[in-house]
Parts: C-alpha cells; structure tokens; sequence
C-alpha cells in the first residue's frame, strides 16, 4: 500500500501521541523552560515529519526525517533530565521513554528505506 498523505504514517500518528501526551503532562507545570522545550521539541518531531512528506523528493524527506530524529534525541534527553529532577514517577518515565524510543526506531527504519529507493 502506497502511502498518500503523512496522516497516514503510523510513525507520524505515534509522534502526534506522544506530543500530546507531554503536554497534557506539562500543561500547568511551574518549570516553565523545561516544560516549553520538551514540549517544544516533541511538537517538532511531528512536524518535521509531515513537512518532509510534502516535500518533493526522497532527499528533502530524509532531511527532515533527520531532523526530526534529532527532535526525538532532544526529548529523550529531556526525559532523563526530567526524571532526575522529580518530574516524572517511574511508570511514566518508562511509557514516554519507550514511546520516544520507538518513534525513533520508526524515523530510522523509514530514512533507510528511503535511502534505498534513492
């Protein structure tokens, strides 16, 4: 099956998740700056995505696969900082870091078989 539009990557529908997840967690959090830059970070990985599907070749779309691989390395380094800080019980920490985690699994298998086709 052909993928036609970016709703449709599971990759990207997982992205989403946990972007709203982080906020919903953050939404009243007295740490400003690191709740805005986690937040920040996660709503970036979705976008980067749907904005690298729009793009018109297999290269764009990696570019911003890429990026929003690093977007996904920023929020998993947030999450460490944020669990030794308090802000996380242990049972979240791990439902957000494996979500993080397999998010990033997915934008690497993509990039890759991007990179085949092209």
């Amino acid at each position: 099956m052909k993928v036609t539009k970016f709703e449709d990557l599971i990759v990207w529908q997982k992205s989403i998740d946990i972007a709203v997840i982080l906020h919903i967690h953050f939404e009243k959090h007295t740490d400003f700056g690191y709740s805005n830059q986690i937040r920040r970070a996660a709503f970036s990985i979705s976008n980067n995505i749907a904005e690298g599907f729009e793009r018109s070749t297999n290269k764009d779309f990696i570019r911003f696969l890429n990026i929003a691989k690093g977007s996904c390395s920023e929020v998993k380094s947030m999450l460490y900082l944020g669990f030794k800080l308090g802000y996380y019980t242990d049972i979240e920490m791990k439902k957000y870091f494996n979500l993080i985690d397999e998010i990033g699994k997915m934008i690497y298998s993509l990039t890759k078989s991007l990179n085949i086709k092209t």
